[in-house]
Parts: structure tokens; sequence; C-alpha cells
């Protein structure tokens, strides 16, 4: 009985590692490469696959997810023959299981080959500025020639990014000095652009300014003009319809003579010879009040004598204030009045 049960318990261990063996199950997302005496029989996709057991066999398991590689930095020399180091990362997919597990034999180094020599062709033919403002032409070119000859493994290269471009200390120094140089330059130029501007609109308000002073300075002239034109044309309309005579208007020229004699700067002022001929009017009419104000009513006044004959020309003759009044001349119908000159010249005394 003991052989008998041993070969039961061993053809039941068999068959149990036979069952386990036919049945494979693959997670998603995931593909494994099935080979039957050596031989590529079929790729096995995600879920329960059978398989023949101690015939076939699974060899590995791919992940078909996108997959990111960081490579280590890479010396590269410029066009300008300047050694940067770059960091590289690469984004990539397998596309074909079969191919990514017999087209190469190890793709996750074959790539990170791929892109050093493909990165030192792209940088040798550029110069250290442009490697450093030329990331996305430099991307675009590692991607292409990497997705070309990834293609035949079964490889999708999605993206490539440069992680870090290191130049010599050196080399970092001196940019940072053209750096600083470059924005001190900018600086100064908006402060100057800024303080143009500044002027320029100070000196846009300080004209306008002018423009609405000098407007308001000419319309308040041409208001005031409109009003002493109106206060004259008002008193010349009154004078005419008053019907002034000449006693009258003599007697204003006596009123405003003490006005123009006003002033310690007044030392000398003519009176126009309007004036006299103004004053003989007056004269006259004086005369008459002194001739016959003795008569029977005492209240009327004599008629207005003819205009008296022209003065001989007049001489002029500076008045002394303290000398006293002046002695009358006597006018060719014997009536007394002051002597009175067309033109002559009044010195005011100096004040003491």
């Amino acid at each position: 009985m003991e052989p008998v049960l041993i070969v039961l318990v061993v053809l039941v261990v068999v068959a149990f590692i036979a069952l386990i063996k036919t049945i494979q199950v693959i997670p998603q997302a995931s593909a494994a490469i099935v080979e039957r005496f050596g031989r590529y029989t079929r790729t096995l996709n995600a879920g329960l696959n059978i398989v023949v057991p101690f015939i076939d066999r699974v060899r590995n398991r791919i992940d078909l997810r996108e997959q990111v590689v960081p490579f280590p930095p890479q010396p590269v020399i410029t066009q300008d023959n300047l050694v940067v180091n770059i960091d590289t990362v690469i984004y990539y997919q397998v596309t074909d299981a079969r191919a990514a597990t017999y087209e190469v034999a190890s793709y996750i180094q074959a790539i990170e080959q791929l892109t050093v020599t493909t990165l030192r062709n792209i940088i040798g033919s550029m110069d250290l500025e442009s490697t450093l403002t030329s990331r996305e032409v430099i991307n675009a070119g590692l991607r292409g020639v990497l997705d070309e000859a990834t293609g035949k493994w079964g490889i999708r290269v999605n993206r490539v990014e440069l992680k870090a471009i290191e130049p010599p200390t050196s080399i970092q120094d001196s940019m940072e000095k053209q750096m600083r140089a470059e924005r001190d330059k900018r600086a100064a130029i908006l402060t100057a652009e800024g303080n143009r501007q500044s002027q320029i609109l100070r000196a846009e308000g300080e004209k306008q300014a002018e423009v609405l002073k000098a407007e308001g300075e000419a319309q308040a002239a041409v208001l005031r003009a409109d009003g002493e034109a109106a206060a004259i044309r008002t008193v010349f309309e009154a004078i005419h319809q008053g019907d002034a005579d000449q006693k009258l208007l003599a007697y204003q020229y006596l009123q405003t003579l003490p006005e123009l004699a006003k002033g310690d700067a007044n030392k000398l002022w003519i009176i126009p010879s309007e004036v006299g001929d103004a004053l003989k009017g007056l004269g006259g009419a004086f005369t008459g009040l002194t001739g016959n104000g003795g008569g029977a009513n005492g209240s009327a006044m004599a008629a207005p004598s003819a205009p008296p004959a022209a003065p001989p020309a007049a001489t002029q003759v500076p008045i002394d204030p303290s000398a006293g009044p002046r002695p009358l001349d006597t006018d060719t119908k014997g009536s007394t009045r002051p002597r009175i000159d067309p033109l002559r010249e009044y010195r005011k005394p100096d004040a003491e």
C-alpha cells in the first residue's frame, strides 16, 4: 500500500503543478511572451490565459504603461568649445512586446546611449547661448531621432526633456555679470524714459495752463472793454439828452484837475488846450454873475455875453504856490478873470 500511496501523492502534486502552469493570469496594461520549445509562439494579453504546461514557457512580462527614465548628466561640447553638463528625461511606452523582447537586448540601455549620441550631435552644432535658449528645438530634435530609431524596437518615445543645462563655473559668473549689466541698462533706460515722459507731460500741462490763462485774460479784457464802452455810451447819451452847455463841461474839467495832481510821484502835469477853451465860457459865466448881481431881484443871472476873442499865444509860466494868488487880467470888454493859458506846465512843489 505504501508504494501505491506514494505514487498517488506524486501524481496529485504533478497535476497541481501542471494546473498552475496551465493557467496564466496577466494583469492590466501588461503583456507576456510565450515560447514553445524556445520559439516565439504568441503574446499573452491581460486576463486569464491557458498554455500547455511543460511545453509552453512564459519568458517575461512587459509593462505597457508609459515609463519615465532619467539619465545622469552627460558632458557635451558646444560649437564654441565649451563643456556643458545636460540632464535628460525620456518618456517612452512599449507598443509591441514581441519587438521589445527580440529586436533589442536591453531597450533601456539602447535608449540611453542613443539619447547621449544624438544630444552631442545637436549641441555640437550650437553655441552656448543658443543651447541655453533653444530647449524646445533640442527636445524636438531628440524626439525625432529617438522615435525613428526606436520604432523598430516596438517602443514609442513620447517626450524628451532637458532637465538641466549647467555651463562651467567661470561661464556662469560671466553670464551673471552680463545679465546684471543688461538689467542695469534696462533700468537706466526705463528711468530716462520715465523722466522724459514726466517732463513732456509737465510741459504740456504748463502750456495748457498758459493757454487757458491767456484765453481768460483775453475774455476778461473783452468784457472790461465792453463794460467801459457801455459806460461811455451811457454817459455820452446822458450828456446829449441833458443838453449840457460849455459851463457844465468847464466845471467838470475843474473838478478833474485835482485828481491829476494827486500822488507824490507827480512832478509835472500838462493841461490840455481844450481846458482853456472850456474855461473861457466858465469865466464869462462868473463875470455875468459878478456884474449883474446887484439887480432888483438879486437872483437873476445875466445873459451870457458873446464869446471873447481868441487870446494871444500862451506862454508856459511856472506857478509858484508860495507866491500867493496871481493878479487878475482884464479882457477886452473890461471884465476881470483869472489868466488861463491853453497849454501850461504845472510843477508841483517837492514834498518836504
